[in-house]
């Protein structure tokens, strides 16, 4: 069986026991996990701040609806959480990956919103790992990934709407929407798109992914 192998529900690498606790679970931390989960941290934090330019952008193109634009990209800023957690599966690599990311993203990229855009990865990484941390990271098909963007852009939309003063308007329920919707697509399925991407080249097969591929 090669890393491209797929199982039954469309995954990659799900060949996880279903029985009993996971490898991902038993075992520690290894050095080449911390480093892979800092190094997508890293590059999805310049990846972010390159949606930022793209959602200003589309934000001019949408006119009168471009309040509306941020909904609409939201879930490329939650791609990292399921993708370090597919490759690693290791309890809270989604949220750390995103928490990094923010931190490229204030620190070295000068994102206007400061401090608190690490509190709002924070959320939305718990809410991408939520799905994959309820099955102990035994199944990585389309629809934990689906679940995974969905959550994700759905808990932090209500902190965003705290901050941003979205509470009461008529347009509420449409912003929330196209945020989940979003965050299906850009947060959950493409991520499983690129997770499989790179599974078939066979650069993560000293992870946890290929480890499972080829049991």
């Amino acid at each position: 069986m090669t890393s491209t192998d797929k199982t039954g529900d469309g995954s990659v690498g799900a060949g996880a026991p279903r029985t009993g606790r996971t490898p991902s679970a038993r075992q520690g931390w290894a050095m080449k996990d911390l480093v892979l989960m800092v190094v997508l941290g890293v590059v999805f934090g310049f990846v972010y701040w390159a949606l930022v330019q793209a959602w200003n952008g589309l934000a001019v193109l949408m006119g009168p609806a471009g309040d509306l634009a941020q909904h609409v990209l939201l879930g490329g800023w939650l791609i990292v959480a399921p993708i370090a957690i597919a490759i690693i599966r290791r309890p809270f690599a989604g949220i750390i990956a995103e928490v990094i990311a923010s931190v490229i993203e204030v620190v070295f990229l000068g994102s206007p919103v400061g401090p608190l855009l690490i509190l709002a990865a924070a959320i939305q990484g718990a809410g991408s790992e939520l799905p994959f941390a309820l099955i102990r990271y035994r199944r990585f098909g389309w629809g934990v990934f689906a679940l995974s963007g969905l959550l994700g852009a759905f808990l932090v939309f209500f902190y965003s709407a705290f901050r941003s003063g979205w509470y009461g308007q008529d347009i509420f329920p449409l912003r929330l929407i196209m945020q989940c919707v979003s965050g299906v697509v850009l947060g959950g399925l493409l991520a499983k798109v690129v997770v499989d991407a790179l599974a078939r080249t066979g650069v993560v097969d000293n992870f946890a992914i290929g480890r499972a591929a080829h049991r």
